[in-house]
């Protein structure tokens, strides 16, 4: 941990403190408590307290909009709402939000995860009227950061993702050349293949874009409040926005489709989603045209994350990042009429 890193860290940890402890209350509470630590987020909590530093690159503007959104009456019951220091933090480099704390996930048991609940809270939130103006959710604009992320660890071109580069880099013969990464290479070919909305360079379609997103579901971003037994809520407000709402479906279909998510847990989350009047799938048949796109988007940005972790720390993907990576070795074998997606 750098020494900038340890300073908020510490920072986080005084200010999440001093808002749990009532004044003048003798002081047994535990050390504050590291929950993440990494360059678009640094978690400390608190006694019941969590604060969050977020990146420092931040539209603080558009965070503003987003936490407002948290705390929206419209949202009661469907995302954890923040909270009012007594008195604002001090202007700092990262701007800092306050949460109460919650009970995740718990990642040792995952036959309790719940599925049928994050689907339900997901059809809630895509249903729900945006109660003012919102910027775009940030699923596409995290996905292309991921593969930067990758390229940068890698030292790969970006634009290496097309049929032709990718056969040429099999080509033997070329020693001047650096090694180019073949898992990396399909993560970019499969990256390319995708329409321009769902890598962030242009707006969704018109009749894919205007619903409530969270912008980057997963497992991690649910909690019980109050803990340890209350109701279900989502958290992480950092990606929120209107847009497509099948991207907030994306990261489970894609798992589902490589193998990581479990048939009978698919049909549960998607049967959850429906029944709740989800308007991102029909309310029955295939639900993969409508997902095909954001699925695809979110297994190249899963695997493009997972390989820039491997690079920088120096080991090879484990049998879960594997499958990711395969899955994009997939994709980027395509046809080019289907790797397009809908023409929309």
């Amino acid at each position: 941990m750098t020494t900038t890193q340890t300073s908020v860290v510490h920072d986080l940890g005084t200010l999440a403190h001093r808002l749990s402890h009532p004044a003048r209350t003798p002081c047994v509470c535990e050390p504050p408590q590291v929950l993440a630590d990494r360059p678009d987020g640094t978690v400390v909590r608190s006694g019941a307290i969590v604060a969050k530093a977020h990146a420092a690159d931040t539209d603080r503007e558009a965070l503003a909009a987003r936490i407002a959104l948290a705390a929206a009456p419209q949202l009661t019951g469907i995302l954890l709402p923040p909270l009012t220091a007594p008195e604002p933090p001090a202007p700092t480099a990262r701007p800092v939000t306050l949460w109460p704390l919650g009970a995740p996930v718990d990642p040792a048991d995952p036959g309790a995860a719940p599925w049928a609940e994050a689907a339900d809270l997901l059809a809630r939130l895509h249903r729900t009227k945006p109660p003012f103006p919102l910027p775009p959710m940030r699923g596409p604009a995290k996905a292309a950061r991921a593969v930067a992320r990758m390229c940068a660890a890698l030292h790969v071109d970006a634009t290496a993702g097309s049929r032709e580069t990718a056969d040429a880099a099999t080509l033997p013969g070329d020693t001047t050349a650096p090694p180019r990464d073949p898992a990396a290479l399909s993560v970019l070919a499969g990256w390319r293949g995708l329409p321009a909305w769902a890598r962030g360079e242009a707006p969704a379609p018109v009749r894919r874009d205007g619903s409530l997103c969270h912008g980057d579901l997963h497992l991690g971003q649910l909690v019980r409040h109050p803990a340890p037994d209350g109701p279900w809520l989502l958290i992480d407000m950092d990606d929120a926005g209107v847009g497509d709402p099948a991207w907030d479906l994306g990261r489970p279909a894609a798992w589902y489709a490589a193998g990581l998510l479990a048939p009978e847990d698919w049909s549960t989350f998607l049967d959850a989603y429906r029944s709740a009047g989800g308007p991102a799938v029909p309310a029955d048949g295939d639900p993969w045209p409508a997902l095909d796109v954001p699925a695809r988007a979110l297994t190249v940005q899963t695997a493009a994350v997972a390989l820039a972790k491997c690079a920088a720390e120096q080991r090879d993907p484990d049998e879960h990042e594997q499958l990711m990576i395969e899955s994009c070795a997939r994709i980027a074998t395509l046809p080019p009429e289907l790797a397009a997606g809908p023409a929309s």
